[in-house]
C-alpha cells in the first residue's frame, strides 16, 4: 500500500509538533523553512520530543521508527511534490502568506489540500486568486497539536466542501480530533471561547477582585478539571437534574445579570505590566522555555491518562 506524504512548511514549534503529529500516524512528512538553521535543527527537535513521548508510552512504534519519515527538504518543490496535504505554519502576515500560498498553488497537484495553521487570519485574505483556492483552509490547531488533539477547519467562501470532508478525514487518521467552523469568524471558535475566558479573568484583576494567582486557580483547580474532559454544554447538562434545560431555568437568571454586570477588559497598559510584573515574580523570563516542557510533560501525563482511561472504558 502507498503511504502517503504530508509537507509541512515552517519548523518551529507549531510545525515540529504537525510533523509528529503526522509521522506518528505512519505519513511519510516532508518538512521545509526558509531559515536554513531552523530546519537544520528540525528533525533533531522533533526526535527529543517523540522521546519525551515514549517515555510517558504515548507512542505505539519505536522512537527512530517513527522520526525515519521525517525529512528535512530544503527545496520547497521537492517538499510539496506529490502530498495528499501540505501544512502552512509561517508568520501570521497575510502579504507572507499571500506569496507563499501561490507558490504553493504552483507546485502542487490539484488536488492537494492547502492548509494554514494561522490562528487568526481567515483563508480568504490570501487565497482569492489562487487557480487551485477551492482546496485551501485553514487547520487551525493548538500548540503543541502533537498533545493537544483539536484541529480547526475553516474554508473561505470558495472551499468546496469536499476538500473540508477530505481534511477532516485526513486528520482524524492522523489521530487529531477535527471541528468544522461553518462559515469565516475571526478567531475562528477555539480563540473567541478563550478570549471570551480571558477576557473576563482580566477584567476580575483590573477591578482588584483577585490576584492573577488565584484567578489562575479558578481555572487550574476549578473549571479545567471538568473541562479537561468535557465541554461546557454537557457540563451544565449534567448539573442539573433535569439537564441543560433544567439548569437554564435554575442558573440563566444569575448568567444574566452576570453579562449585564461585565466589564469589558480595555487591554490597557498600566493592568498589563502590573500583570507582567506579578508574573514575573513568580517566573522569571529565563524561564519560560523551561516551564513550557514542564507544561508539555504534564500534557504527556494527561494523554497518557485520558488513554488508560479510554481502554478501559471500550
Amino acid at each position: 500500500m502507498t503511504i502517503e506524504s504530508i509537507a509541512i512548511i515552517g519548523s518551529g514549534r507549531i510545525g515540529r509538533g504537525w510533523a509528529i503529529v503526522f509521522a506518528r500516524a505512519g505519513f511519510n512528512v516532508n518538512v521545509h523553512d526558509a531559515n536554513s538553521e531552523m530546519l537544520a535543527g528540525a528533525v533533531s527537535a522533533i526526535r527529543d520530543s517523540v522521546e519525551d513521548l515514549n517515555g510517558f508510552g504515548l507512542i505505539d512504534e519505536p522512537v527512530e521508527t517513527i522520526v525515519a519519515r521525517v525529512k528535512a527538504c530544503p527545496d520547497l518543490a521537492e517538499a510539496v511534490r506529490d502530498v495528499v496535504l501540505v501544512q502552512e505554519n509561517i508568520g501570521e502576515v497575510v502579504e507572507a502568506k499571500r506569496a507563499l500560498f501561490a507558490e504553493l498553488d504552483r507546485l502542487t497537484r490539484p488536488d492537494t489540500l492547502l492548509a494554514s495553521s494561522t490562528s487568526g487570519l481567515p483563508a480568504s485574505a490570501f487565497t482569492e486568486e489562487l487557480t487551485g483556492r477551492a482546496q485551501c483552509l485553514v487547520g487551525h490547531p493548538v500548540n503543541p497539536p502533537s498533545l493537544v488533539p483539536l484541529v480547526e477547519l475553516c474554508g473561505a467562501p470558495w472551499t468546496t466542501p469536499e476538500a473540508i470532508a477530505k481534511a477532516r478525514e485526513i486528520y482524524a487518521r492522523a489521530g487529531q480530533k477535527p471541528v468544522t467552523v461553518n462559515y469565516e469568524i475571526s478567531g475562528f471558535l477555539l480563540n473567541r471561547i478563550q478570549g471570551a475566558v480571558l477576557d473576563e479573568a482580566m477584567s476580575l484583576y483590573e477591578q482588584g477582585y483577585a490576584s492573577a494567582a488565584d484567578l489562575d486557580t479558578v481555572m487550574s483547580d476549578g473549571l479545567a478539571m471538568r473541562w479537561s474532559f468535557m465541554g461546557p454544554f454537557e457540563t451544565i447538562d449534567l448539573n442539573a437534574p433535569g439537564g441543560l434545560a433544567d439548569y437554564a431555568d435554575r442558573y440563566g437568571g444569575t448568567y444574566r445579570t452576570i453579562a449585564s454586570e461585565r466589564v469589558p477588559f480595555a487591554w490597557g497598559p498600566e493592568t498589563i505590566q502590573r500583570l507582567h510584573e506579578e508574573r514575573r515574580a513568580v517566573l522569571s523570563k529565563d524561564d519560560i522555555e523551561a516551564r513550557s516542557r514542564w507544561r508539555d510533560r504534564r500534557l504527556m501525563a494527561l494523554l497518557a491518562h485520558r488513554r488508560s482511561l479510554d481502554s478501559k472504558e471500550s
